[in-house]
């Protein structure tokens, strides 16, 4: 009776022969060839890497490379003895331990004791150590001075997983590799050979498929194309992969990302309860999201990093299109909260229940605005009401409106106003509108003096809806009234206080005060007051007013009071002038309180 064939998996009849074979780690392999081809050879190597990325593999072409019969050569014949009893694992000089299973002291003592005798037939006598982070730091130790000094004829080569485990004295005795992850498309490109050497219809969606579940490893991907192979029997499509491994489909990434962009809850909810019934894996979901967005994170930052992505070519233009829809202060939000619910989906015991309410958080955080886009949006429009052409023109020099009047205004009617008034205002004075309506001369001065007069009534109006405008309005007094804008003084002392009417919340409390009063809207200008330019109350003003005039300090009475808090004023008019401060201010219509060191 014939003897029946044995069956060779697809990881190890593919398993990388040559250098050249090896897929995605170039930078390994030429540094290998270029020591062969100029006799620099290392008594020691060390390969660290993720499972399945070809450490194994390297240290198996390597020792065939040195022991080769036309040796030592970057190109092994695969023919003579040597090659082919390196490759088939039964090699008498090169041998191949398990650092997991010979991890003790005894293991190591027995190795130190074959050192020393010269190898049977080949060049040189080679232990290669897989898993060595297995080994006892005892082990580790006995392996020190040989490892250091070994005999001319004997080399080591090692592969790990963790290298953080392995003694740094170890380490400092070998020339280190670090293997990094194959890229999804070099995984495709070699699955896509394997299924034309098999003779296998696969489709382009079901190779990445598989290539995202390898996460970077080509024997896992191998693995999981054998597998595949023998589930349908010839023809794969990416149901079948996503049917097999429990994987989500790429445009199911896509939708469910699109949606937390949008924001859109229902359409979340409706993918997840699919993804669910279909028997997936919730938390391999969560992960591939997080995956996604991190992707995604990066493209933000630059549409062209495709090498920081691992994606395919039609990938990185959906990438390129959702960054568009978001900025990088939400995906980094997203991203904490998907690492969040990662943590914590291990030990829920309704996973369904823990992802929806997770992906709903991801979804209004794709939809709200963030801080940074809100005072942007603020400055854009404060922008555009300053722009030329605007409702509100801004002047350059910031000139008193009164001196710089539109000629179709100076037909209707000629104010007299104080010299004080006439005067340009300096760096103090905002202008709120254009002027929209000229009152008569004999008007001006009695509402002047109405306002001054309600002066008091008005601050403790302004109080209830601005609290903290109070304080800034205070000391101030009404010097003019000139085309609808109302020209309110502040003293020199007090500068600071006028920089809190900037705030709209502010502005806005005292205009409605002063409409109740004038009977029609006006706007504000803000200015200091000249030095010598002293403002009193009226001597007719009701007594109600007078009476809460007097129980207010004078303005004297503060400014002496103030002056022995002068140099924490100065502290806090220099924080004024920081743009993150003042943009903290008016956002959350707050005011210094104090400067501590």
């Amino acid at each position: 009776m014939a003897k029946e064939a044995t069956y060779t998996v697809l990881a190890r009849k593919w398993r990388p022969r040559q250098f050249d074979d090896v897929v995605g780690q170039t930078h390994v392999t030429d540094t290998l060839k270029n020591a062969i081809q100029t006799g620099r050879i290392a008594h020691a190597y060390l390969f660290v890497g993720p499972r399945g990325i070809g450490k194994t593999s390297i240290a198996r072409i390597l020792a065939k490379a040195l022991n080769c019969e036309r040796g030592p050569t970057i190109t092994p014949c695969d023919k003579c003895d040597s090659c082919k009893e390196v490759a088939e694992g039964r090699s008498m000089d090169v041998l191949e331990i398990d650092g997991a299973s010979n991890n003790k002291v005894e293991d190591i003592q027995n190795l130190r004791e074959t050192v020393k005798y010269l190898p049977a037939r080949d060049r040189f006598k080679i232990y290669v150590i897989d898993e060595v982070h297995m080994l006892t730091s005892s082990a580790f130790n006995a392996l020190l001075k040989t490892l250091e000094e070994p005999p001319p004829h004997v080399k080591f080569i090692f592969a790990t997983t963790e290298p953080q485990k392995i003694l740094p004295t170890i380490v400092s005795r070998c020339q280190r590799f670090d293997l990094s992850r194959i890229p999804v498309a070099l995984i495709v490109q070699r699955l896509s050979d394997i299924a034309k050497a098999e003779k296998v219809d696969v489709d382009q969606n079901a190779l990445t498929a598989v290539a995202r579940g390898a996460e970077g490893g080509l024997r896992d991907a191998e693995s999981a194309l054998d597998q595949l192979i023998s589930f349908t029997g010839g023809k794969i499509v990416e149901e079948d992969v996503l049917s097999v491994f429990g994987l989500i489909s790429a445009q199911a990434l896509v939708e469910m990302v699109d949606a937390i962009l949008n924001g859109d809850v229902p359409v979340l909810m409706t993918k997840v309860a699919a993804i669910d019934h279909a028997g997936k894996d919730l938390q391999r979901l969560g992960i591939d999201l997080l995956s996604y967005f991190r992707n995604l994170l990066v493209m933000t930052y630059s549409s062209n990093a495709i090498d920081g992505v691992d994606v395919l070519a039609d990938e990185a233009e959906i990438l390129k299109r959702q960054a568009k829809m978001t900025s990088p202060e939400r995906l980094l939000k997203i991203a904490d909260i998907l690492i969040e619910a990662d943590g914590r989906l291990r030990y829920a015991l309704s996973k369904r229940t823990l992802l929806e309410v997770a992906l709903i958080r991801c979804a209004r955080m794709g939809s709200t605005m963030t801080i940074d886009e809100i005072v942007a949006q603020i400055d854009k429009l404060k922008n555009h009401l300053w722009a030329p052409g605007a409702v509100a023109a801004r002047p350059a020099s910031r000139p008193d409106p009164v001196a710089k009047r539109a000629p179709e205004f100076e037909a209707k009617a000629v104010v007299k106003v104080p010299a004080q008034v006439c005067e340009p205002a300096d760096e103090g004075v905002r202008q709120d509108s254009v002027v929209k309506k000229v009152p008569a001369a004999a008007d001006v001065g009695d509402e002047v003096a109405l306002l001054r007069g309600k002066w008091r009534s008005i601050v403790d109006g302004v109080e209830k809806s601005a609290p903290l405008a109070k304080s800034a309005i205070l000391d101030a007094c009404p010097m003019s009234i000139e085309d609808d804008v109302v020209v309110i003084g502040f003293d020199p002392e007090f500068a600071a206080h006028m920089k809190r009417m900037d705030i709209p919340r502010h502005s806005l409390a005292l205009r409605g005060e002063l409409k109740s009063v004038l009977g029609r809207d006006v706007r504000i200008i803000c200015r200091l007051l000249k030095p010598g330019e002293v403002v009193k109350l009226p001597a007719d003003v009701p007594a109600a007013v007078e009476s809460a005039a007097k129980q207010t300090p004078p303005v004297e009475t503060r400014k002496a009071g103030a002056q022995k808090a002068t140099e924490a004023r100065k502290t806090t008019a220099e924080w004024m002038r920081e743009d993150a401060v003042r943009k903290t201010i008016d956002m959350f219509d707050g005011e210094i309180v104090d400067v501590r060191e």
